[in-house]
């Protein structure tokens, strides 16, 4: 290492920080991985300008705050608002390094700041936070309607489960509150359990209406703001507004992952290998973004209730003998894949040419990727045809083998 980038590197220290709520804890360290200090603060404006008054005396500080996305926004933003340069530590890398470091593992407070701090100062490449204002708003917005869409939930699930001791066999799945004024005009409970059931499904359904007017009217505001930003996101089939702004609030530079098997990794798209011996398969992860594989979730069943590109992916991959769930695994990888039109790839820069596939560009205005297919009959969707391997395969008997038969009943052969 150069002489000048070696004293860059020493003179600049990193401050790990392990948030909580009301409280914060902080360790200063050097380039060379020497602690120069550390301690707990609070999170109110005396133990905010007493951390700060802490760390006054390295000017060519970097902040590495562990869940930037979570439990330290609150203090990221305040960071952010004072000019202080803010990285973002994920904390499972945060976990490992805590492991590995010495003490056996041990979680405090201060071993997390220490381990947040190494990982900052070992590993290059960490995301920095950025102060943008208008994913800050969406982002409020996305997670309000996130809460009245649980909200919702919760109240039609009472609601059904009064129905069901109001009128025999309950009422249908997919229930509206007009829908349910009506079941509910024509019973005319007698006693006074059935009574107290008919007003407070009454309620509920009072209730319902209202918040059918607060989810009407955050979608109008997530789908201005959305217009606002220039993404065009909501033209792909099967992605609404709380869709759009998740995954612009998730995944805000999408130019941080290398390449589309990162992006895939991330999200939880991309298949693990759970391979044995001369048996190759692979399995579902539960890992990866659960909110943008939500929102891919949801696009994914959109496209397969209705004739379009993306069902058509999906019965290729079932009639290749994919498993259903195989198949839906394929087509939420491929969905975030779509083509960007010549001017697109102009006014971005991209070296990829016209036509050319892109992986990274949700961002941007683009051409839907699943756009309405004509219409579909079922005999253009044949049947999967058996596997190759069950085709080769001896036919399995259906009456067990006579010394298994014997031993079952206790009993053995002649």
């Amino acid at each position: 290492m150069a002489g000048p980038e070696r004293e860059d590197r020493m003179s600049r220290v990193v401050i790990g920080m392990d948030p909580h709520k009301r409280s914060a804890t902080i360790e200063i360290m050097a380039g060379d991985e020497s602690i120069l200090g550390g301690g707990r603060y609070a999170t109110d404006a005396a133990g905010f300008a007493a951390m700060f008054a802490r760390v006054r005396p390295w000017p060519e500080r970097v902040w590495a705050v562990e869940g930037c996305q979570g439990i330290g926004r609150h203090l990221a933003s305040r960071l952010l608002a004072d000019g202080e340069q803010v990285i973002d530590v994920p904390a499972k890398l945060s976990a490992r390094m805590r492991v590995f470091a010495a003490g056996q593992g041990r979680k405090t407070d201060a071993t997390d700041a220490h381990s947040v701090a190494l990982a900052a100062t070992r590993r290059a490449g960490l995301r920095p936070v950025a102060g943008d204002q208008q994913l800050a708003v969406l982002r409020i917005l996305a997670d309000r309607r996130r809460a009245l869409g649980e909200h919702h939930t919760r109240m039609v699930c009472q609601l059904h489960h009064l129905l069901l001791e109001l009128i025999p066999g309950g009422a249908k799945k997919d229930l509206s509150a007009a829908q349910a004024k009506a079941l509910l005009a024509k019973v005319r409970p007698r006693d006074l359990a059935g009574k107290a059931r008919r007003r407070v499904a009454a309620e509920l359904i009072s209730d319902l209406e209202r918040l059918y007017q607060r989810k009407k009217a955050a979608n109008k505001e997530l789908s201005e703001l959305l217009a606002a930003t220039g993404s065009t996101l909501t033209s792909l089939h099967g992605i609404g507004p709380s869709g759009a702004a998740r995954l612009l609030v998730e995944v805000t530079d999408i130019d941080r992952f290398p390449s589309k098997a990162h992006f895939a990794s991330w999200n939880g798209t991309a298949p693990i290998d759970a391979s044995s011996g001369d048996q190759v398969r692979h399995r579902l992860s539960r890992a990866g973004n659960r909110q943008v594989n939500r929102a891919l979730h949801i696009m994914a069943v959109v496209q397969l209730r209705t004739p379009t590109e993306g069902r058509a992916y999906y019965d290729r991959k079932v009639a290749a003998g994919k498993t259903p769930m195989e198949a839906m695994r394929a087509l939420k990888r491929r969905l975030p894949r779509h083509r960007l039109p010549p001017d697109d790839h102009r006014r971005q820069g991209s070296s990829n040419g016209p036509g050319e596939d892109t992986w990274g560009r949700l961002l941007a205005p683009a051409r839907p990727a699943c756009t309405p297919a004509p219409a579909l009959r079922r005999s253009h969707f044949p049947d999967p045809p058996l596997t190759t391997l069950r085709q080769q395969s001896q036919p399995i008997p259906l009456v067990a083998p006579r010394a298994f038969r014997y031993r079952r009943a206790g009993k053995r052969p002649a």
